[in-house]
């Protein structure tokens, strides 16, 4: 892998491309695949995240597979439109319209929808707001708003909602949270170092309101309860045993309030699962999207929750 001249890791049927938004704002995603159902990756929230270096290793797989796949540089992260007026300043509500303009501005009117970590909440959040444009989604290690809120912070857990490094830093951060060490390479870690610092004022934006997002007006204009819990979309989770950031206890509580998403619980794998194991992972959200339900194979290599009777007609 190299670095294009855009700054981003070359990953071979894995193009560059841009969008104009109704607002105005310059889009930027990654995608793969021609023709096929349409699929919308959200990553996560960590500093110098972005749609390549969320997805790189999962979206190949799916064009290779039938689909037309994007992964999108959500406001504050990559290269996303960094200009103040185009700041997330209202946080999760901001990816929400994101999401809702750029599917629009491509003409995708419904398509599966996948997320991990901040990209789980904004899936979560979305398909709230947007149920009759959602065909079926996929969760990885995230929250699901007030339906089950988070537990208290632990005291050694890392953070990296904060960023103010080099290389140096950005590596030992990613560290933290991913297993797979030999995904972390120096290209990874130059690229993310660069977005991070492109997007320092419109991330700082995002993360002030994202770390308030469960109070007053704002919470209530993300209000999950009684509404994620009712919902008949399918729905698949994988939630890493070993993850770090967010620990699997809380993946725990989420299942237990979620009745209708088959949770799945692979081992030796954290935070971010699609990079911890990129195969697992991209073969269970294949077949999902393309079945409807993870075959048994798939489903006992991945984990599937013993912690209640699996979902008929999620797992084959």
């Amino acid at each position: 892998m190299a670095l294009t001249e855009e700054g981003i890791i070359s990953v071979p049927g894995f193009s560059s491309r841009w969008v104009r938004l109704a607002n105005g704002a310059k889009a930027h995603y990654m995608t793969a695949g021609e023709t096929g159902p349409p699929v919308i990756l959200l990553h996560g929230g960590i500093a110098g995240s972005s749609g390549s270096a969320g997805w790189r290793f999962m979206a190949p797989f799916l064009a290779a597979n039938g689909f037309r796949v994007y992964a999108p540089d959500q406001p504050g992260f990559g290269l996303a439109d960094a200009r103040e007026e185009y700041w997330p300043k209202n946080g999760p509500v901001s990816h929400i319209q994101f999401l809702e303009d750029f599917a629009t501005a491509l003409c995708v009117d419904r398509f599966h929808l996948a997320g991990n970590s901040m990209g789980c909440i904004n899936t979560v959040n979305y398909l709230v707001a947007h149920p009759d444009r959602v065909l079926s989604f996929a969760l990885i290690a995230g929250y699901v708003g007030n339906l089950v809120p988070p537990g208290p912070p632990s005291a050694d857990r890392p953070n990296p909602l904060y960023f103010d490094g080099g290389e140096p830093e950005m590596r030992e951060m990613m560290e933290s949270i991913i297993m797979n060490k030999s995904a972390i390479t120096d290209d990874l870690v130059k690229m993310r170092v660069m977005t991070a610092r492109r997007q320092k004022d419109s991330y700082a934006a995002w993360r002030d309101t994202f770390l308030h997002s469960y109070e007053g007006n704002l919470g209530a204009t993300l209000h999950t309860k009684d509404r994620l819990d009712r919902m008949n979309i399918p729905g698949i989770y994988l939630y890493g045993i070993d993850d770090v950031l967010i620990p699997v206890e809380e993946g725990y509580r989420q299942e237990e309030a979620l009745p209708n998403i088959q949770f799945f619980y692979p081992e030796e794998c954290g935070h971010q699962g699609q990079t911890d194991q990129p195969e697992m992972f991209a073969q269970a959200f294949m077949e999902f999207f393309r079945d409807g339900k993870v075959s048994r194979k798939t489903a006992d290599w991945a984990g599937v929750s013993k912690r209640r009777p699996e979902i008929a007609g999620l797992v084959g």
